[in-house]
């Protein structure tokens, strides 16, 4: 059987990383969309204008094939990757870390810099509430008036709450399940032949 779960946070973290006067202060969030991670990197720009850099890493869906890492003016590969690293480290996806750094006046080189995004980050992490979450299969069913007992009664076989039902003369609802049991509800369903059923989405 395949592995249907997933980490992420249960809520922001914040983590802190000091390296001669130089600060680095790491901001940790779950996020689900591009538009939530540009959100949060314009408050933090906001709120931190005075800082120098702004790095930052995220990953983002349940497979994890959205990610990216950005350096903001550090050495290449200094900044976004080492955030970058930890998330993997970590095996989370739907999350975002911002490592705002203020300068302290002494260089740190580029092995230096890396690693103390590495550790801030790293701080942020160990700071948060770990969550696991898993891939769910969401289906609509449409069918006959007739036919309501015999859905019900297999959404109770799997332990399953009905969404958006509606009871008239064309009954529908939608269910979500977790994906290692989504093919078995679709078959169960399937056999019922007045049942039209159809993904709505895989989340």
């Amino acid at each position: 059987m395949f592995d249907d779960t997933y980490k992420t946070l249960a809520g922001p973290a914040e983590g802190l990383y000091k390296e001669k006067g130089s600060k680095f202060l790491a901001f940790a969030y779950p996020v689900h969309s591009l538009e939530e991670i540009k959100a949060h990197l314009e408050q933090l720009r906001k709120d931190y204008f005075d800082a120098r850099h702004h790095c930052y890493a995220y990953i983002l869906g349940p497979r994890k094939d959205a990610f990216r890492a950005n350096d903001d003016g550090e050495p290449s590969g200094t900044g976004g990757r080492p955030i970058h690293g930890q998330l993997l480290s970590a095996d989370l996806t739907d999350t975002l870390i911002v490592v705002v750094r203020y300068f302290g006046g002494i260089l740190l080189g580029a092995s230096g810099l890396a690693n103390a995004y590495k550790v801030a980050a790293r701080d942020a992490i160990h700071r948060a509430q770990i969550i696991e979450k898993t891939i769910d299969t969401r289906y609509r069913l449409s069918f006959a008036y007739e036919t309501m007992n015999d859905v019900m009664r297999i959404l109770k076989e799997f332990d399953l709450k009905p969404e958006n039902q509606d009871f008239n003369l064309d009954c529908s609802l939608e269910v979500s399940v977790r994906q290692s049991l989504s093919v078995r509800l679709y078959d169960s369903v399937a056999n019922l032949r007045t049942v039209k059923i159809d993904v709505i989405a895989t989340t």
